[in-house]
């Protein structure tokens, strides 16, 4: 966990969450990313605590409150939407023009699928933003800004646009059984944690299973 440490003040941590791991234990119970915040401790009575959520198979940086008031003020932050996010994502495909913005309602699926979405122009108001950042055959690297913060919103909003995020096995083209990782990564958070210094900006480095894509798009390990 301390090698995953991206970022510490007072108030809060960045932590680099890694693929393949939820960030809280669900109802069938399984290994989970908080179970290991205890060692974020850092001298205070209580482990950390999620100040928002990302997929089980999204990657990058993920925001701890170090205490309960500290979490009641980036809830509020995320809530207001006062918290930008840029992810970096590989799509199959790709849009034509070089940036965009994405608008289309989404509702749950329906009950039993859980937190599977869908879009639905009666449900919530979701929008989002795009920019190429450079293609490859078949593929193109995107920074994705989701303006809202519903569930899965950037995987079905790609989906719907017609290039689903490479390893989306929900909402994308990738097999159920075997599929490659989800290439999609919280590059990037900034948050106004302070009223009297300037927004903490985080990134978060690429992992090791979108290294080759993006690659191919053009990005180069600096």
């Amino acid at each position: 966990m301390l090698a995953r440490l991206l970022y510490r003040d007072g108030l809060m941590l960045v932590v680099d969450k890694p693929a393949g791991l939820p960030v809280h234990r669900g109802p069938k119970g399984g290994d989970a990313f908080e179970d290991y915040f205890d060692a974020l401790r850092f001298g205070l009575p209580r482990a950390p605590a999620l100040a928002h959520r990302l997929d089980r198979d999204t990657t990058g940086c993920l925001v701890l409150g170090r205490h309960r008031k500290a979490l009641a003020l980036l809830g509020k932050l995320f809530k207001q939407g006062k918290v930008s996010k840029c992810y970096w994502a590989v799509v199959e495909g790709g849009p034509a023009a070089d940036q965009g913005r994405i608008d289309i309602a989404l509702a749950k699926r329906d009950e039993s699928r859980g937190w599977w979405m869908k879009p639905d122009e009666h449900g919530l108001p979701s929008s989002s933003t795009w920019k190429v950042l450079g293609r490859g055959p078949g593929i193109t690297w995107l920074a994705l800004e989701p303006l809202t913060g519903r569930t899965h919103q950037l995987r079905v909003h790609c989906a719907e646009m017609g290039w689903p995020i490479v390893g989306d096995n929900i909402y994308g083209n990738a097999p159920r059984e075997n599929a490659p990782t989800l290439h999609l990564h919280s590059r990037e958070v900034t948050v106004p944690i302070s009223k009297n210094k300037p927004p903490v900006t985080v990134s978060a480095p690429v992992p090791q299973h979108m290294r080759k894509l993006l690659s191919a798009c053009g990005w180069v390990d600096a």
